[in-house]
């Protein structure tokens, strides 16, 4: 079975690892160990025109995939970066991001661009320190190793020519595959266009080793108001009967209060990344670290879309 870290959208952990693999990526990714020289080497794939001209972008026609990664290991990718032009209003949400890693043949991340992103409602400017989209771009900096090789695919779900995809991926040569201990990353979207009041809604069933590590939520609510953020959540780890945590409302969990009435915000590690009272319309990114089996959310009958990002 893949060795994986769960994250419920957009943030990063690691899973527990040995000292010799955990040194080697802390030199890799931390800020403080920048003059240290690097193992590998860094190599950058992207949709420059190697012309020398200025069509540096990729068209894809409706129901295509284009690949835009094919990466022989061990390595690690450390960076991406996107932009997009479609006359689809509805892109994000019909552009599906999928990354297969070591041979796999089904997708260890299969997610709409936008909710990859942040937010699958419409683009918004924020900047946290591994996701963002910011003045036009959208960035991603989650460590995603891989041992044999790491492939990536953006799939034109619109009906319509996407005129013109951008994109950066960096990533490390190494000399070395990962560690056993080293966890991959994952990330899996589900839509519910309808909760039931009173039942949990679940987020998130996993089975074997690895750390949930983060969670991100679009919603909407049918009626008028707020509501919905009165759900608590409740996390049950390795089967137990009564969960680990349990917590006092939505708005609460991300670190937020009085159904975010001081309005939008992005801080390093969570935030309410879109708001919008007119269609009571939210969209929030938030971390937690823990082992997890399942995760519930209580409801109170709302529209929820959200990401599964295991590594």
């Amino acid at each position: 079975m893949t060795r994986r870290f769960f994250l419920e959208v957009l943030f990063l952990v690691l899973a527990a690892s040995g000292l010799l693999a955990q040194q080697t990526l802390e030199n890799l990714l931390s800020p403080a160990l920048l003059p240290q020289l690097k193992e590998g080497r860094l190599m950058q794939l992207s949709s420059g025109d190697t012309t020398g001209g200025n069509t540096d972008f990729v068209a894809i026609q409706p129901g295509k995939t284009a690949v835009i990664a094919d990466i022989p290991g061990p390595g690690m990718i450390v960076g991406m970066w996107f932009t997009i032009m479609s006359s689809d209003k509805h892109f994000l949400r019909r552009m599906v991001l999928r990354a297969y890693w070591d041979g796999e043949t089904s997708p260890s991340v299969e997610v709409p661009v936008g909710d990859f992103f942040g937010t699958g409602f419409a683009y918004k400017h924020y900047i946290t320190p591994f996701l963002g989209m910011s003045s036009g771009g959208y960035y991603c900096y989650f460590p995603m190793p891989f041992a044999r090789s790491a492939r990536m695919e953006i799939v034109n779900e619109t009906g319509q020519e996407v005129q013109s995809f951008y994109y950066h991926i960096n990533y490390r040569q190494l000399t070395q595959p990962p560690s056993p201990d080293i966890a991959y990353f994952h990330a899996v979207w589900h839509r519910e266009p309808r909760t039931q009041p009173g039942q949990p809604y679940l987020i998130l069933e996993a089975k074997g080793k690895g750390h949930l590590v983060g969670v991100n939520m679009n919603m909407q609510g049918i009626d008028n108001g707020m509501q919905y953020l009165e759900g608590d959540e409740m996390v049950y780890v390795d089967g137990e009967k009564r969960p680990s945590l349990q917590g006092t409302g939505t708005e609460d969990y991300f670190n937020g209060g009085w159904y975010f009435n001081k309005g939008e915000f992005a801080a390093p590690y969570h935030g309410l990344i879109l708001k919008d009272d007119t269609l009571d319309r939210i969209a929030l990114l938030s971390e937690i670290h823990n082992r997890a089996r399942g995760s519930e959310h209580r409801n109170r009958g709302l529209q929820q879309h959200r990401i599964l990002v295991p590594a």
